[in-house]
């Protein structure tokens, strides 16, 4: 709770800095020019799962389980994924006009290839943090990148209301969040080209492609939709979905955060085979998870319209659908997040690439099917059918390795979202405005929980008191 309560202060304020860029930039350029932005930057962060290959979380898992090692695994993952993310920023350079049809995308790509190496090197400095169980680091250095973002950023917008200046923005403020990063590891990464053992390259890579191939598979269903819109449809439909999108990526912190955090102790369990407590920490953890993701989920649904309207203004009212089902992964993704860290603590990624391969493909075919008839809420709706076969999978996986049983603590939970959604959907059409609407919401869930001494809420309630 320590470690998820440090990176939860780090992340709620990194997150509310980059959403005030995201609605600045939203509003200033429109969205046919924010559309071309986001569909550069949705390339980029692709590119990022393939030059990490699954190392930092390798890295993370060997430094706890070898603490012995932590130079020599350190050393070896920097520089290959030195010479990685060299490589792959190359070739997003030379083949941007093939990545894309849209000219201001491709123009916007070189800059940002400087954010995708900065970046990829900075979550290996994260990786090294959570190994060591300090995410107090960690979230240090997300804000204080998050925050050279936002600064740098709003002051592009402003002064030259162009996507050249915010990818450049961008760039700068990636580049000092890796500088305070370097300094802030400074003991760890002393002697690191004494520490290189070449001979440990083959078995990193070897260990950690399924780990890598599931992240890139992740990072596939997270930004396939706007890769397939900017192919079959426009910059506009990619500036809406985006308008969308980034509201539910913003509330995807929580989930990983709380598996972050509780890796390192899964690894640990793991390693002692001690499945009886790792089963007690997969039930409480999924509660909570659960618990967190009905509320934004079900304001999210009713209250749709009016949310995109106040944030991005009139002109995106058109993005509240595919909004009002994207908000719906939030059930999906925040258990499987903590599913998905089990499976990799357990060492048994390999077995369920087939799983995440199956939803991935889903996604591309649904997308195919439902964007040239639905535009921006098909995409939503291929989103949600990829969210619900993985879903399926991982929980049917990881039950086959750790028993566990889930139904017991949910009869609340649930009991508790129905009485939201009724006071909700009543308020509104009482015509109470939609911040009270929430409210009111938010209220009946509390209550119900309180009320009827839900454990999980219970339990968070008094480590926090501690």
């Amino acid at each position: 709770v320590k470690d998820t309560a440090w990176l939860a202060a780090g992340q709620v304020v990194s997150r509310a800095l980059r959403a005030i860029v995201v609605i600045a930039a939203a509003r200033i350029l429109g969205a046919a020019s924010w559309g071309a932005f986001s569909y550069a930057l949705s390339l980029v962060t692709f590119l990022t799962a393939f030059s990490d290959f699954g190392i930092n979380a390798l890295l993370t898992r060997q430094l706890v389980q070898q603490p012995q090692e932590r130079r020599k695994y350190l050393a070896t993952s920097l520089y290959f994924k030195i010479a990685l993310a060299a490589l792959f920023a190359f070739s997003l350079v030379i083949a941007r006009d093939a990545l894309t049809s849209i000219p201001e995308a491709a123009s916007l790509l070189p800059i940002l290839a400087f954010v995708f190496i900065f970046d990829t090197l900075r979550d290996l400095g994260s990786a090294l943090a959570r190994s060591l169980e300090r995410m107090e680091i960690e979230a240090a250095l997300t804000v204080i990148t998050n925050a050279c973002i936002a600064a740098a950023g709003i002051a592009a917008l402003a002064l030259f209301h162009s996507t050249y200046a915010l990818a450049l923005a961008y760039a700068l403020g990636s580049a000092l969040g890796l500088a305070a990063t370097a300094y802030a590891l400074r003991s760890n990464l002393r002697h690191m080209s004494a520490s290189f053992d070449l001979s440990l390259l083959k078995p990193i890579l070897t260990t950690a492609w399924p780990f890598g191939l599931l992240g890139i598979l992740g990072s596939l269903a997270l930004n396939t939709d706007i890769v397939m819109l900017g192919w079959l449809t426009g910059a506009r439909e990619v500036g809406l979905y985006a308008t969308a999108q980034k509201p539910i990526q913003l509330l995807y912190v929580l989930p990983a955060l709380l598996s972050g955090s509780l890796f390192p102790l899964l690894s640990r369990l793991s390693a002692e085979k001690n499945l009886t407590r790792l089963s007690a920490v997969l039930e409480k953890s999924l509660a909570a998870a659960i618990l967190c993701a009905l509320p934004p989920a079900l304001i999210g649904i009713v209250l749709a319209e009016p949310l995109i309207v106040f944030f991005f203004g009139s002109a995106y009212a058109a993005s509240a659908p595919a909004f009002a089902i994207l908000v719906l992964t939030l059930v999906f993704v925040y258990p499987s997040t903590i599913l998905g860290h089990t499976i990799f603590a357990l060492n048994q990624q390999k077995h369920f690439l087939w799983y995440v391969g199956i939803s991935t493909a889903v996604n591309i075919a649904a997308n195919f099917l439902l964007i040239p008839r639905f535009g921006i809420a098909g995409a939503a709706g291929a989103t949600i059918a990829a969210q619900l076969v993985s879903n399926l999978f991982f929980w049917v996986a990881v039950k086959r390795l750790v028993h566990f049983s889930l139904a017991p603590r949910l009869a609340t939970i649930l009991l508790a979202g129905a009485c939201m959604l009724a006071a909700m959907i009543t308020a509104v059409y009482l015509n109470a405005v939609f911040p009270l609407t929430a409210a009111i919401g938010l209220l009946m869930y509390a209550a119900i929980l309180y009320v009827r001494r839900e454990p999980v809420l219970s339990l968070l309630i008094q480590t926090f008191k501690k």
